[in-house]
């Protein structure tokens, strides 16, 4: 019977940290995305945005129930936007379709306040 060899717990820290900075640079590049699909980034500046998501966590905080009508709001904007990549055979076709769905600003803060 072979002696059983000691792992590496260097390499195996490397790697999983290697692994996690790619996870964020993939998470970033989807948020990225996700703006330019929806619109929001055409719509609204930086400063409007960030305060926007703050008030939606605060009210995901404060209300449960919004932040579920947010999600099922959220999965239906996925499936109607997946469900025209797919007539078209084309990602871009996809988020042109979903750019341009409504995206001013009263609308963005409407759904914040829901």
């Amino acid at each position: 019977m072979a002696p059983r060899r000691p792992r590496d717990i260097d390499a195996e820290l490397r790697a999983l940290q290697d692994k996690a900075r790619q996870l964020r640079a993939k998470q970033k590049a989807q948020l990225g995305e996700l703006l330019l699909a929806t619109g929001a980034a055409d719509a609204l500046d930086p400063d409007s945005l960030a305060g926007l998501l703050l008030h939606g966590l605060e009210q995901a905080k404060a209300n449960p129930k919004a932040a579920e009508s947010w999600r099922q709001r959220g999965e239906a904007f996925f499936r109607r936007a997946g469900s025209s990549a797919q007539k078209s055979g084309s990602g871009q076709a996809a988020a042109a379709d979903a750019g341009a769905a409504p995206a001013d600003p009263a609308d963005a803060a409407r759904l914040a306040a829901e």
